[in-house]
């Protein structure tokens, strides 16, 4: 058996584990008794956080697949083991798979293009300027880039595919089979959610899918750019961007998504090789872009606020 195959054979089984045991861990805490109502979310409480944290993990397993890298000698099994990985956030893999390519792509190629810090304007007055902050505050810091996301895939999922290439270049390419393929796999999402709540009821719901769902928003929201923030914009796209250094727990959860930078200059080097074949920017991009070094004080850095382009100034 192949080292992709066994290694990722492992990372899909302790992935569904997890979360079938934190699932089952969060019930067992909502049905006992404790003396205080409060009590049970103040021990709930840090699971909750994990939980989100562990749908992100679903969210970089389903991105491996999104690069035919969960199993690279299976095509049929990378593709229905990303779907299966990808239901509990309701993310159709060849949405994913299709706007995640154009981020490669396009990645802060301009002031216009992909770069989520930025706003552009013909002219700065302060009441647009406190509207610039306010948006990208409660983007960053109040799951505005979740809602972002599920915008996007809702565009895909039900706009007729021609005017929905006119819309974005992300969907150059995109076609009616691809889309019935979206809507199959984003209903099949739906349905573990709806069945989930009608078998088990309200409460085992909310506290297997529904919490972790909302925990997943707001930690997406937060993590989703702190390896793009403020890093260079222009034309040489796979170096816009920078890689944070490891950290206990969070490396592990997050599949070594922290060697950015390598993904970025390589992106077909699996999850498990990425520190072990570390890629460094070149020097005049380094210098730029790797300006924090943890992903806590590059969560922090994003209340520096959004880059402002007075293109009257120009």
């Amino acid at each position: 058996m192949k080292t992709n195959t066994k290694k990722n054979i492992y990372l899909v089984v302790e992935t569904l584990s997890i979360l079938i045991g934190t699932s089952l861990l969060a019930v067992f805490i909502n049905q006992s008794s404790f003396s205080k109502p409060y009590y049970k979310w103040l021990i709930y409480s840090p699971l909750f956080l994990f939980q989100g944290l562990w749908f992100y993990r679903l969210y970089i397993v389903g991105h491996e697949a999104s690069h035919g890298k969960l199993f690279e000698a299976h095509k049929s099994m990378n593709h229905i083991f990303g779907s299966i990985i990808l239901l509990p956030i309701m993310t159709p893999l060849n949405v994913f798979r299709k706007i995640h390519l154009y981020h490669h792509g396009f990645n802060r190629k301009d002031n216009h293009t992909s770069v989520l810090d930025t706003f552009v304007t013909q002219r700065l007055t302060p009441l647009k300027k406190a509207y610039y902050y306010f948006v990208w505050y409660l983007a960053v810091f109040f799951g505005g880039f979740f809602v972002h996301s599920l915008v996007s895939v809702f565009l895909f999922l039900f706009v007729p595919p021609k005017l929905a290439q006119k819309i974005s270049p992300a969907f150059k390419g995109w076609t009616g089979k691809d889309q019935f393929e979206a809507i199959l796999g984003f209903g099949l999402g739906v349905g573990l959610h709806v069945g989930v709540a009608f078998l088990f009821g309200k409460d085992i719901y909310l506290w297997t899918l529904g919490y972790p769902l909302l925990a997943f928003a707001w930690i997406l929201s937060l993590f989703v750019y702190i390896f793009h923030y403020k890093t260079t914009v222009g034309d040489q796209v796979r170096y816009n961007v920078r890689a944070l250094q490891p950290m206990p727990v969070l490396t592990w959860i997050l599949i070594n998504f922290n060697e950015h930078a390598t993904h970025h200059q390589r992106p077909n080097i699996p999850w498990y090789d990425l520190r072990k074949k570390r890629v460094k920017l070149p020097k005049e991009f380094a210098d730029k872009n790797q300006n924090t070094e943890h992903i806590f004080s590059a969560i922090l850095q994003q209340l520096k606020g959004p880059r402002i382009i007075n293109e009257s100034h120009h």
